[in-house]
């Protein structure tokens, strides 16, 4: 089975994802951002490395969802290549920050690819607001994201509220995070795992020929 975890950033979804890798023994694909060469320039000038960095992320998302598919066992994934389009780079062009061109020529790369991609069996949404993700981006002291600017936190979170309203590619899980804190409290991240639960068990009774993948 493939399960993701999505959600703006400050969020938690990297920490999530690799708690519960550890809990149900998944493999966990990362988003590429400790790596990424055009992490830190964008944050110091979006418009000019706009482009760059959505091609990138694009790349290596689609290669990890290629690895998934080839796998016979349970992937949770950082991340999907759907927020890299709906949400990142079409708030980035909203923005003005992706010219008609490069956008037009993002979007006709990520439909290609997305023609070969399954999306995921399981998607945790992640729900946040402004002052939690402020909070947990201060919390973990990237120095590159002290340039993230709030106006484009919002912009961030008003493109995932539209998407997940949306979202209709396979089962749907959103955990307001508002209030929680599954690192520090076992009973926020038990929460969390028996709301996974129960999805997974629908999937189970719904797709029977997939029993035996945990």
């Amino acid at each position: 089975m493939y399960v993701a975890v999505s959600g703006n950033i400050g969020s938690g979804k990297t920490t999530l994802t690799s708690k519960l890798a550890k809990h149900y023994g998944w493999t966990a694909e990362f988003e590429a951002v400790d790596n990424n060469p055009y992490l830190a320039d964008f944050y110091t000038d979006m418009q000019r490395w706009a482009f760059h960095l959505q091609i990138y992320f694009l790349n290596s998302r689609f290669k990890q969802i290629t690895d998934i598919a080839r796998r016979n066992h349970t992937t949770i994934q950082d991340r999907t290549i759907y927020e890299d389009a709906y949400i990142f780079a079409a708030n980035l062009y909203k923005s003005h920050l992706l010219s008609e061109r490069d956008y037009q020529n993002y979007l006709n790369l990520f439909h290609s690819m997305v023609s070969h991609a399954k999306a995921p069996d399981l998607l945790i949404y992640l729900r946040a607001d402004i002052p939690k993700l402020v909070s947990q981006i201060q919390k973990r002291g990237r120095a590159y994201e002290d340039a993230i600017r709030l106006d484009y936190l919002k912009n961030l979170n008003a493109h995932y509220e539209d998407w997940i309203g949306h979202y209709r590619l396979g089962r749907l899980l959103v955990i307001d995070v508002n209030n929680m804190d599954f690192v520090a409290n076992v009973e926020d991240f038990a929460s969390i795992v028996e709301k996974i639960d129960v999805e997974l068990n629908g999937l189970f009774s719904t797709a029977p020929a997939q029993k035996g993948l945990f």
